[in-house]
């Protein structure tokens, strides 16, 4: 259920960005140009992206209340420990002697001297 409401949420987010860039600004606006004598008038557009811009906002809005409410209540209980950083060994103090070197467990690896 949450994985849907996410995938309808970012596609309201699509459509509220599209409309929003879709509407005359100062600058002219990205999708209004052409005759104003086709299928719509330019303040029946504005009329229809400002109700479109206010619908998809609301949605947004209150999909966005409703996903944070599902995250809140949705507590699995359990804590993911997999990027939890591991301990760290303790750097010999500067005036303790250090520790005599480990012989190999078989002279196998022990280079020969020629």
């Amino acid at each position: 259920m949450f994985a849907f409401l996410l995938v309808v949420h970012a596609i309201i987010a699509a459509a509220l960005v599209t409309v929003i860039l879709m509407q005359r600004s100062e600058g002219g606006g990205l999708g209004m140009g052409g005759s104003p004598s086709g299928l719509m008038s330019a303040r029946g557009a504005a009329d229809f992206l400002t109700r479109a811009t206010t619908i998809l906002a609301t949605l947004f809005v209150g999909f966005s209340i409703v996903l944070a409410v599902f995250a809140a209540n949705h507590r699995s209980g359990a804590i993911d420990t997999s990027l939890a950083r591991k301990p760290v060994a303790q750097a010999p103090v500067a005036g303790a002697p250090a520790a005599p070197a480990a012989a190999p467990a078989d002279n196998s690896a022990v280079p020969l001297a020629n």
